[in-house]
């Protein structure tokens, strides 16, 4: 029991501190459907300060105002649609955790693909310089070097000391 006990508060010190960030207590609507379709929304949009994280995820000053303005939208009535619409409006396309797939979004698609592809070309290329170069020939040792790798080996060649 004495064990338990250290393990148990742990947990829960584990538990609280991934809940510390993100959506708090005072941003939460009454409405629980509401609240359920706001959080579903908090996690497609981006904290616009974060490194990939979502505005539900975040305990970013602007993720909290993106959270609460997605909440005052859908109070007022707006549907998901048009809460995303409204926030890439006001934010740009970046404010989408998965950002529709258009010409104007092509780059953010198709960039790390494009960095892998060039990569490998690269790697490709460099290879074939390496091999059309080929081995370099090895020289054969000249007697008098032979002698003198067959007298180190045998420990006559040591300096003294």
């Amino acid at each position: 029991m004495k064990r338990l006990l250290p393990l148990l508060l742990s947990a829960l010190f584990w538990i609280g501190a991934a809940e510390a960030g993100g959506v708090k207590p005072d941003e939460m609507l009454d409405d629980p459907v509401l609240e359920a379709r706001a959080r579903t929304l908090g996690k497609q949009l981006r904290c616009l300060v974060c490194q990939n994280q979502s505005i539900d995820d975040s305990d970013a000053p602007l993720a909290s105002d993106i959270r609460r303005l997605v909440r005052e939208r859908l109070v007022a009535g707006d549907t998901d649609e048009e809460v995303k619409a409204f926030l890439v409006a006001r934010y740009g396309e970046f404010v989408l955790l998965r950002p529709p797939i258009r010409p104007a979004t092509w780059l953010l698609w198709g960039g790390p693909f494009a960095v892998l592809i060039l990569g490998g070309v690269a790697v490709g290329l460099y290879m074939r310089r390496r091999s059309a170069r080929g081995e370099p020939e090895i020289e054969e040792l000249s007697e008098e070097e032979r002698a003198r790798l067959d007298r180190l080996l045998a420990g006559e060649g040591r300096p003294a000391g």
